[in-house]
Parts: structure tokens; sequence; C-alpha cells
């Protein structure tokens, strides 16, 4: 056998071939090619702790941390994947928020999407929020990050890292604090923030935040959810979806599916019956 440990060296050309035919597809040929470039450094043992690539999708750099970290992970869904594609189709996009923003590549992504549009970008995690706000900082006031989270109601909440999930900085959580123990997050409800963002309705609630769904999504949401015009949510777990479904039993909308999200496009409240 003229290849060893049963690794066949046209296989694997062909696996590099076709990495380079979709990133090149998707992210153009000068992101392909600086990330070949961070490949290669690698492979002579350096390890850059961050990567500065400017994905076709939008107008700026952004800064993705590597090691054991999940941004690239991120990366790949948002920019390889596309899975915010289908929100391409949504009309007059002027405001959105998204919660668990992470280190802000989906609002880049959807700033790019909608260029008359601004976000409110809520992350929990100190340590995404630092990366957040630089990646959007060219956004300026199209922009605006927020370190906290979104829950049934204003509150301070505690913030849980490596204990979801795989243990990375897209799994951080929150929760309310034990008795008598005080949060170190500000969380803000949907009411708040559709304030915030000083408008009647929001255009689109991006939303991927690890189990608080089960909060946001309780009763208390019958107040606010007639001011949201669209929704694409990552659920976690069958307990989040039956919450998030049975909050909007009162209003029909078009449902679909991309990759991890669920999207309910124009939300409007059910005619009442005769």
């Amino acid at each position: 056998m003229w290849y060893h440990h049963g690794v066949n060296p046209l296989r694997r050309v062909k696996n590099q071939l076709s990495f380079l035919t979709v990133w090149v597809e998707k992210v153009g040929v000068p992101a392909t090619a600086s990330r070949l470039r961070l490949r290669i450094r690698k492979a002579l043992g350096m390890h850059p702790e961050t990567w500065s690539v400017r994905p076709r999708q939008v107008q700026h750099t952004l800064t993705v941390r590597l090691g054991d970290s999940s941004d690239m992970d991120v990366f790949s869904q948002i920019f390889i994947s596309e899975e915010y594609r289908t929100l391409k189709s949504l009309r007059e996009v002027t405001v959105f928020l998204d919660l668990g923003a992470n280190v802000g590549f989906a609002s880049a992504y959807l700033l790019n999407c909608f260029p008359k549009a601004r976000v409110i970008s809520v992350e929990p995690d100190d340590r995404n929020v630092v990366i957040c706000r630089a990646n959007l900082s060219p956004y300026k006031d199209r922009a605006r990050v927020l370190h906290g989270a979104v829950w049934a109601k204003r509150t301070a909440l505690q913030v849980s890292q490596g204990s979801y999930g795989d243990g990375r900085e897209w799994a951080t959580q929150v929760s309310e604090p034990p008795e008598g123990a005080e949060g170190s997050v500000q969380a803000w409800d949907m009411s708040s923030l559709i304030e915030m963002a000083g408008v009647d309705k929001v255009d689109l609630l991006k939303v991927d935040i690890e189990r608080a769904e089960l909060a946001v999504f309780d009763d208390s949401a019958k107040a606010w959810l007639p001011n949201v015009r669209n929704i694409c949510i990552e659920l976690h777990g069958p307990d989040c979806e039956d919450a998030f479904f049975a909050a909007l039993a009162g209003f029909d909308y078009e449902l679909s599916y991309s990759g991890e999200f669920t999207i309910c496009k124009d939300i409007r409240q059910k005619a009442l019956a005769n």
C-alpha cells in the first residue's frame, strides 16, 4: 500500500479542495486565504490567540478567538452555514434585538443584511462582551452593546460560565441567585428593551439565551409579543420549545427552520372569533 495509517493522500487533497471551494463561495477569497495562512502558522507550531478576518458578508473586520474558544464554531454557523440567510427576505427591518449576542457575529451579519437597521445586542458573559464591543464598534451608533441579560422582569442575575453544554463561551447561562445572594449582572425584561430601542415594534428578535427562554416566554410574554414582528430563536430542549410555542398560541405566523434556529415570520395576533 502506497499510503500510511489508512490515510489516502488523494482523499486528503479532495477534502482540502472541498474546504477551499466552500470557503471561497461563502466568505470570499481574502478570508479563505487568511484562513489558510492561519493553518500554515499552526502547522509551523505558532498558535495565535486571535484571528482578524473579514468574511464577504460584512463590511468590517471581525476578531475571532482561537484555541479552545467556541468563536470558530459560531463563525462557521453564521458565515459558512449561513443559518440566518433566510432572514434576508424580511422587509423594512429598522430595529432588531440580539439577545445572547456572544461576540457580535450575528449582529454584524444582520447589520449588513439590513443596512438601515440598528441593533441592541445583549450579552451576559463579560469575556464575550469585550470582543462583541470591538466587533461592533465600526458600526458606531447603529449598534449598542449591553452587558447584561434578558429575563421575565428587571432584576440582577448570576452568571454561570463553564457549567452548561460544552462549557465554552457560547454556553454561558444566567439564573436567579439563591435567596440572600446578590446577582452580578443586570437583566432587563423585554418591554424595557423595546422601550430602550425607542420603537413601537421590534422588526426582528434574535434569541440564543441558553434556556433563559423559559423565563422570557412565560406568561409575561403576552404583554410584549404584540410588539415583535419576527423571531429567530434557538430553543434549548423540549421544555423550552413548549414554553415558546405556548406563548405564541394567540398569534398567527409563518413557521420555518434553519439549522438550529426556529423562525417565526410575520407574527400577528389571531383574529377574535365572532
